[in-house]
């Protein structure tokens, strides 16, 4: 027993020395096996110098009660008292991992590879880790004698004898010989494969950049061709039963557990294509079908085991094409939607964890590093490194990125990989994230040198890293450089053009070549034209670079130029009046709808500038609309002329909103975004559906005046269904219209149901007619029998058929239902007539709301379209439009009768009307009301930003970022977009099933 005094004395040592738990680790010390070390003070130190000393000490205590005898474990405590070495590297190890400390338990003889200590063995290369595995006679003691290498791999590592870049490369080699042995094994199990092929192993990813982690997946390769003239067929199939074997023998589980899986999922194909490909078959994948991160992947392609031979022929013929990636067309975007592709797939518990994937990780840093290479690596070949870090000293070196911003790359890389070695070496597992335990947490901390305050101070310079690493990846991965170019005289932009073209490329331009011969055309020349532009570009082509598709924004405004450019007041207006020239640059580089708006009538450019801060911008009423379409119709020479006017006038009108909406939404230098998302979608609704009806009044007022006058024979009227009823149209919505008709006095009912129809065809033909303007589609299905019942009926053919025939959903389509155009009296009439339809004294009856609920589900299951994600579909996914909708709907069906506020055909008028009337609550009213703005939204940004009508997010990377961008997101933060999307729409299913599904 130790006396009390000196156990309180040992008690303190131990604390001081960095034990947590200093009881336990005082009985451990007291154990027989340890009688040599307990008093050596030597023993304290080196234990209190390791990541966690408590865990090194239990360690240490397991390998010598593990000792086979009495002389070794004298051996063991005699070499680890004499040799400080061995002290440091084997306490290290137990220090830091679980694990290896496991391995010793269960080999104590394996301490003795760690005796060693000569310069020879410092850095170990594939040759010796060959040697160390040449015993290995099958997979269990191939495992043991790759776990050996490993632990003294670890003990370099921890003791500090080699960096980051040495353990990585030293990892990589170990991979490298374990591949070799493993082959061999399956060779010498199946000689006669062997014997008819020729397989070359070519290492991707970290095995193949040298900078392997210790836990990986790793990636190859396999490249096959008969040997000796062989049947090439039955060689193909040797060699892949030979690769299956290698494969199997490091990724089955022994009894000793596995080595790690070997991925082949980088081949052709991926797992659909075959294991092994003959070298010409390779070449002509990739030079006909690989996509770019396949040649992306190539950068680090090297061959490490088999025909090492086939192997060099195979990066010989590949290296080429590598070099060529960046001449691919969407080559940078494809790049970036890669990368937003894999934070995109990160669940959301672990994004603020993640040290390799997430936002300010490894991943970023590869990335910049490879899209750099991959640019300016076709012409400097001393870019053309596998290995990220040597990459990164490269391009420093070549000025293709700054000394300052290589150099804190270089140092994010080795801390957050250093961290991700740490926390793999104590499980070995493959594992990217950092632990929340403060326990694992002071362990990383102290094997990376921090000792005051190991937790604190680790977080801190994680976080301080991840920071440094996103900031630098936002600026290599989405930010052109934009000033130089700009700024650029003719004649040096034409001395300039290559460098300034690949930095272009690497910073996010698309065609920086057409944009340098843009910039060209506008501003060279001594004309005043010239002077001007060359003041606005430098400015213009920043607020170009702030969207997600900068080359359209540039080539945009080269078209307008080009067609204002000697209108005297154009230039002016952009010079003189800020909010214009930011106006226009926002408006031509957020899609495709306003850019061809405004070419079919350049001097639509007006309106941006018209009065402080873009008052120009503010919608017309629908009134003075119509006032303006009916004067151009009176000054028509026929109908065609005169819709022709009301199309020009609704293309003009259809920009003022878009471009009212683009600037709204990605604010301006002197004008913040708006923050009311609601109101901007109610704006674009009443706007567009405002426009709408009065190109339909100005279009009844041309067929009626040319083909009978002043009056008709019979009055007519034209009543808005679904989202023109509702004030609720978007850029590319048809409209939904009925028509209803009754014959003047004294008009035969044959004569007026004649005109009526003829007045519908006209109409439906002159708003169609191919033209520059966008056409009106009007769609008519809503009516009584749909598309097999008549188009025009009159009022009491539409009060017989709702009174004997009228459908459930018929009713629930009439409450959107408000006269736009025609006889005003008429269409007071109808709302007179479906009143009682669509708020029924009563309310519903059970039967009709379970009706009404099967054909919303009926709908759910049938009409989405194949292959469409349900969570991002915004009308039929779940949270979406229609869910919003059907639910205020029933609610309108069932309390209209006696709740005034909710006869409107407004959805969200209707849904503030059932909130204020207690039909819902508060929180669910907000929940379903921002899920409809947001899906609302969506449709307008794809709309804008595709051209066409769209009720999902669009596949390409840069149309999504610009839908991203109207809808506030930072360039490389669609992710977020898509999460929050898929958030708000969740949230809104939730109320839908209760109220609309009845919970």
């Amino acid at each position: 027993m130790t006396a009390p005094g000196r156990r309180s004395s040992t008690f303190t040592r131990l604390l001081r020395h960095g034990f947590t738990d200093p009881s336990a680790a005082e009985r451990l010390l007291d154990s027989p096996d340890l009688t040599p070390l307990r008093n050596d003070p030597v023993l304290l130190e080196a234990l209190g110098a390791t990541a966690d000393p408590d865990l090194a000490l239990t360690g240490l205590v397991r390998l010598t009660e593990a000792q086979p005898s009495d002389a070794d474990r004298r051996e063991l405590l005699d070499t680890l008292i004499a040799a400080k070495p061995l002290r440091d590297r084997l306490l290290g190890v137990l220090g830091a991992s679980a694990a290896l400390a496991e391995h010793l338990a269960r080999h104590p003889g394996d301490w003795q590879v760690l005796v060693t200590y000569e310069p020879r063995d410092l850095h170990p290369e594939v040759e010796e880790f060959e040697r160390a595995l040449a015993e290995a006679t099958d997979p269990v003691s191939l495992r043991v004698a790759y776990r050996r290498c490993l632990l003294s791999i670890a003990a370099r590592d921890v003791c500090g004898t080699t960096d980051l870049a040495q353990t990585a490369a030293e990892l990589a080699d170990l991979a490298t010989a374990t591949l070799r042995a493993a082959l061999a094994l399956a060779a010498a199990e199946a000689p006669q494969d062997a014997e008819q092929c020729r397989l070359a192993v070519i290492a991707m990813g970290k095995c193949g950049g040298h900078e392997l982690n210790y836990v990986s997946d790793v990636d190859v390769i396999f490249v096959g061709e008969s040997a000796d003239g062989a049947d090439e067929g039955k060689a193909l199939q040797a060699a892949t039963r030979l690769a299956s074997h290698m494969m199997r023998i490091c990724s089955e589980t022994t009894v000793e557990g596995s080595i790690w899986p070997v991925d082949a999922n980088l081949r052709p194909e991926g797992r659909n294509g075959p294991l092994v490909r003959t070298l010409s078959s390779h070449v002509a994948y990739y030079q006909r079908w690989a996509k770019t991160w396949e040649f992306q992947a190539l950068l680090k392609a090297r061959p490490v085991a088999g025909d090492l031979e086939l192997g060099a022929e195979y990066v010989a013929a590949l290296r080429p094409l590598v070099w060529k990636a960046a001449e691919r067309e969407n080559f940078v975007a494809d790049v970036q939607k890669m990368r937003r592709r894999v934070v995109e797939n990160i669940p959301v518990s672990e994004v603020d964890r993640q040290l390799k994937l997430g936002p300010g990780g490894l991943r970023d840093v590869e990335f910049a590093v490879q899209l750099l290479q991959l640019v300016h690596g076709r012409e400097d070949a001393a870019l053309r490194s596998g290995t990220t870090l040597d990459a990164l000293q490269a391009l420093a070196a070549g000025g293709y990125v700054g000394r300052t911003d290589a150099a804190q790359l270089d140092a994010a890389y080795r801390f957050l990989r250093s961290m991700e070695h740490r926390i793999q070496l104590y499980r070995l597992r493959r594992t990217h994230l950092v632990p929340e335990d403060d326990a694992d947490l002071r362990r990383i901390g102290r094997s990376l040198g921090l000792r005051a305050d190991p937790v604190a101070e680790l977080t801190r310079e994680w976080k301080r890293h991840s920071s440094v690493v996103r900031r630098l990846h936002e600026k290599l991965f989405y930010r052109p450089l934009l000033d130089a170019v700009a700024q650029l005289a003719p004649g040096e932009a034409r001395l300039s053009a290559g460098a300034a073209r690949e930095r272009l490329i690497a910073l996010g331009y698309a065609d920086p070549a057409s944009a340098l011969r843009h910039l060209e055309a506008l501003a060279s020349g001594v004309t005043r034209a010239a002077a001007i532009q060359r003041t606005l570009l430098p400015v213009l082509l920043g607020w170009f670079a702030d969207s997600a598709d900068p080359d359209s924004g540039l080539l945009n405004f080269r078209k307008v130029s080009d067609a204002l450019g000697k209108t005297p007041w154009y230039l002016r207006l952009l010079r003189d009046e800020g909010a214009a020239a930011e106006n226009l640059a926002r408006v031509l580089s957020a899609g495709r709808l306003a850019p061809d708006l405004l070419m079919r009538a350049p001097e639509a450019v007006a309106l941006l500038g018209d009065g402080d801060g873009g008052s120009g911008l503010e919608p017309r009423s629908r009134a003075h609309l119509e006032q303006e379409v009916l004067a151009a119709v009176r000054r028509a020479d026929n109908a065609v002329q005169a819709v022709t006017a009301a199309r020009g006038m609704r293309r003009r009108e259809l920009f003022r909103t878009a471009a009212a909406d683009i600037v709204d939404s990605y604010g301006t230098e002197t004008k913040p975004a708006e923050a009311d998302q609601g109101a901007l979608v109610d704006r674009v609704g009443a706007a567009v559906s405002d426009l709408t009806a009065a190109t339909l009044a100005g279009t009844l007022r041309a067929v009626v005046r040319e083909g009978w006058g002043d009056t008709l024979p019979t009055r007519f009227a034209i009543i808005g269904m679904g989202r023109f009823g509702g004030h609720e149209l978007g850029y590319g919505s048809d409209a939904d219209v009925l028509f209803v008709h009754e014959p003047r006095e004294g008009v035969d009912d044959q004569e007026a149901a004649a005109a009526a129809n003829r007045v519908v065809a006209e109409m439906r033909r002159l708003l169609q007619i191919p033209s520059a303007d966008p056409p009106l589609l009007i769609d008519a299905d809503l009516r009584p029998e749909g598309k097999s019942g008549p188009l025009v009926r009159t009022l009491n053919s539409y009060a017989a058929y709702y009174r004997r025939w009228s459908l459930g959903w018929e009713s629930q389509a009439l409450l959107r239902a408000e006269p736009v155009a025609g006889d005003d009296e008429l269409g007071a009439r109808f709302i007179e007539l479906i009143d009682p339809l669509r708020y029924p004294a009563r309310g519903l009856e059970e039967d009709a709301v379970r009706e009404i609920r099967r054909l919303k589900a009926r709908m759910e299951s049938e009409r989405l379209p194949r292959g469409a994600d349900p969570k991002l579909h915004t009308k039929l996914g779940p949270g979406g439009l229609s869910d919003v909708e059907w639910t205020v709907q029933l609610l309108q069906l069932r309390h209209g009768a006696h709740e005034p506020g909710l006869r409107t055909t407004r959805t969200r008028e209707a849904l503030a009307a059932a909130r204020a009337a207690g039909l819902i609550g508060d929180e669910d009213a907000e929940i379903l009301d921002e899920a409809w703005v947001l899906a609302t939204r969506v449709r307008n940004a794809v709309m804008l930003v595709r051209g066409r009508a769209g009720d999902t997010f669009p596949s390409d990377p840069r149309e999504l970022g610009a839908v991203g961008r109207y809808l506030g997101y930072e360039p490389g933060h669609v992710g977020d977009m898509l999460d929050d999307y898929r958030r708000t729409a969740r949230r809104a299913r939730g109320v839908v099933d209760e109220l609309f599904y009845g919970g």
